[in-house]
C-alpha cells in the first residue's frame, strides 16, 4: 500500500479537523505513507471565504491540497488524483468494471452519505438547517444497503480496500454523532474495524454529541 512515487516536497492539506471530507484525504495520505503538512482552515471564522483561499477553491470549501505546482479541491477528486499519481492500480482499479464499481461508491459518498449520515451529524454538531428526521431516514436506508453489500465482501467492492472504502469511512464511522446508531449493522461495524486495522490508519477526532453525548 506504500506509494511507489514520492512528491518532491510535502503535500499541503488545507482542512477542518471535524470534516469527514477532509479526514478521508488525510487518511489516504497517511495510508500511502506520503509526506504531508496540515493547515487548519477555521470555518467558524469564515476563513474559507478569504480572498487567498477563494483563489484555491472558488466554492469556498475544504479540503484543498497543494502538491508542488498543483492546487486541487474536492475530496473525491483529490482521492482519485492521489491514487492515480502515487499508487496506480492499487486503490483505483484499471479494469473497467472494477473501476466503475469504485466510482459507484464515490457517487454514494457525494450523494446518500453526504445527505444522510453526514447531514445528520451536521445538524447535531454544527446546527445545520437540515430536516433531522429526513436525513436520519436517508442514513438508515443507506446503511441497510451497505450492510447487505458487506455481508458478502470484506470491503465495498471486493476483498481489498479501494477508494470506495476511504470515501465512505469517515462519515459512516461518525454517524452516531448524528444520532444514527450502527448497532443494527454488524457488517458495517466489522468493515470499519478492518479499515481501522490498516497500516498507518489515522482517526478523525470524535465529538461528544449524538449517541456519544
Amino acid at each position: 500500500m506504500n506509494s511507489t512515487v514520492r512528491p518532491a516536497q510535502p503535500i499541503v492539506l488545507y482542512r477542518y479537523a471535524l470534516s469527514g471530507h477532509c479526514h478521508r484525504v488525510e487518511l489516504f495520505l497517511s495510508l500511502l505513507a506520503l509526506p504531508f503538512e496540515l493547515i487548519e482552515v477555521d470555518l467558524r471564522a469564515k476563513a474559507q471565504k478569504a480572498p487567498a483561499f477563494l483563489q484555491m477553491n472558488a466554492f469556498a470549501q475544504v479540503p484543498v491540497i497543494q502538491d508542488g505546482d498543483l492546487t486541487l479541491a474536492d475530496a473525491n477528486a483529490i482521492l482519485v488524483y492521489l491514487a492515480s499519481r502515487y499508487a496506480p492500480g492499487q486503490w483505483l482499479p484499471a479494469e473497467p468494471a472494477r473501476a466503475a464499481a469504485v466510482q459507484r461508491w464515490l457517487s454514494v459518498a457525494a450523494g446518500p452519505l453526504a445527505f444522510g449520515p453526514a447531514a445528520a451529524r451536521a445538524v447535531e454538531l454544527f446546527k445545520a438547517g437540515f430536516n433531522a428526521e429526513e436525513v436520519t431516514a436517508r442514513a438508515q436506508s443507506l446503511f441497510q444497503v451497505m450492510d447487505r453489500q458487506l455481508q458478502n465482501s470484506a470491503f465495498l467492492t471486493g476483498d481489498m480496500p479501494t477508494l470506495a472504502d476511504i470515501a465512505n469511512y469517515s462519515y459512516t464511522a461518525h454517524a452516531p454523532e448524528g444520532h444514527v446508531s450502527l448497532e443494527a449493522y454488524p457488517h458495517i461495524r466489522a468493515w470499519l474495524q478492518r479499515i481501522e486495522a490498516l497500516p498507518r490508519f489515522v482517526p478523525m477526532p470524535k465529538s461528544r454529541v449524538g449517541v456519544a453525548a
